[in-house]
């Protein structure tokens, strides 16, 4: 491959970051031939010229010279249609569509393998982060334990402004709208499906296992409540929402996404406002942290232009771990620790907890620790949506290796 001819699909606030970096990499010898948008007319701040631009699929799809497609549109249905499309026809693939990935990834690994063409997208998890690069490469073995961290920049902008700055989770909230952290509708960032689905990502790299989105427990912040946060403060811990992908024994390993109680001691306390952290932990080198910036622009635009020159040296997924004869096994029978708030709804009524290890009941609110199984949680996932009721986790995993932390 001598110049890399790019279509690149999208011209939001990604498309016009990976344009930018494009002009600023002197040795990425690539080069964007065509833009396809949804709308022509829409004004553009970028300076680019008018005639990259196109509003019909088939301009850069049907164009022999370009031998590589940038996807970074903000619809997961489109963009499988795009993907898809150049897969079969086996042109290669740069995407930063967590959703759409999440939801298919099986279907494009086998298209990569039928069709011999490359779907990369380190930008889909933690932005800057090359988080699926190492465990693809580095991590290319069987002593990795767990992969956990905070993988959504806004919902962790707004809980550092709460527990580092004070404010309300409204007053958070509007600040992070203003600031274009999170949406007008941010459920999609708060509920904590953005990080479900960059978990599922990289579960097939950690441990080369697909799990659906629809079976992995997730529960995100916006039932958070100021007695929630008096609690955090009194224990001397953060709330933040976590995801995590962890092996449970040498034969099974298990997932969720859910808000945790967290101390001064653990790597993520200190990741704060829009930023990502990510802690890998392995059998013999205990844990290794990965922080940077997981969302913007620019951010962003760097990870796609990092997969770009990827493929300027042919570089692929090669999904080794995908291969392994003894690959653990998703369970969800697994106990775990949790904090349930309520007011009027009856949680201990509701949620078979093993064991209770603390209750509080008060006039204003109430609360509950205890043991419960994982399956559980997932089988009364509906009930816990009332507005009365908020989850968070306790961790307990890995908790004898970090006795002295």
């Amino acid at each position: 491959m001598n110049t890399i001819k790019i279509g690149l699909f999208g011209f939001g606030t990604v498309g016009q970051g990976i344009y930018h970096v494009l002009g600023q990499a002197k040795n990425a010898h690539a080069e964007i031939k065509r833009i396809c948008v949804r709308d022509l007319s829409k004004p553009r701040s970028a300076a680019v010229p008018s005639a990259l631009f196109t509003d019909k699929p088939e301009d850069i799809l049907d164009d022999p010279d370009i031998n590589l497609i940038v996807e970074v549109i903000d619809n997961p249905e489109a963009a499988y249609d795009i993907v898809t499309t150049a897969l079969r026809r086996g042109i290669d693939v740069v995407s930063g569509n967590k959703t759409m990935l999440a939801r298919h990834l099986p279907e494009l690994i086998d298209l990569q393998r039928r069709h011999n063409a490359a779907l990369l997208y380190d930008a889909s998890s933690c932005g800057s982060i090359p988080v699926i690069r190492n465990l693809e490469e580095y991590y290319d073995n069987d002593l990795l334990l767990e992969v956990k961290g905070i993988l959504n920049g806004s919902s962790n902008y707004i809980l550092s402004r709460v527990f580092d700055h004070g404010e309300s989770y409204s007053q958070a909230l509007d600040r992070a709208r203003q600031l274009g952290f999170a949406e007008s509708d941010p459920t999609f960032d708060i509920g904590g499906w953005d990080a479900l689905f960059k978990l599922i990502i990289i579960t097939v790299h950690a441990l080369g296992e697909y799990v659906a989105p629809e079976r992995i427990f997730t529960y995100g912040i916006q039932n958070i409540h100021d007695a929630d946060i008096r609690y955090a403060r009194e224990k001397g811990m953060k709330i933040k929402l976590v995801a995590q992908v962890a092996k449970v024994s040498d034969t099974a390993f298990t997932m969720f996404v859910m808000p945790e109680f967290v101390g001064p001691e653990k790597y993520i306390y200190s990741v704060d406002d829009e930023y990502n952290g990510v802690v890998i932990r392995g059998e013999c080198y205990d844990r290794q942290f990965m922080f940077g910036k997981g969302a913007g622009s620019l951010p962003t635009a760097s990870s796609i232009l990092s997969d770009i020159m990827a493929r300027r040296h042919h570089y692929r997924y090669e999904y080794k771990k995908m291969a392994y004869l003894d690959r653990p096994a998703y369970t969800t029978d697994v106990t775990l620790r949790i904090y349930a708030r309520y007011r009027t709804t009856d949680i201990p009524a509701i949620l078979p907890f093993r064991k209770i290890t603390e209750m509080y009941i008060s006039e204003g609110s109430n609360y509950v620790i205890g043991d419960i199984q994982l399956s559980d949680l997932i089988a009364r996932r509906s009930e816990l949506d009332a507005p009365d009721i908020f989850i968070a986790n306790l961790s307990r995993f890995f908790s004898d290796r970090d006795v002295s932390r």
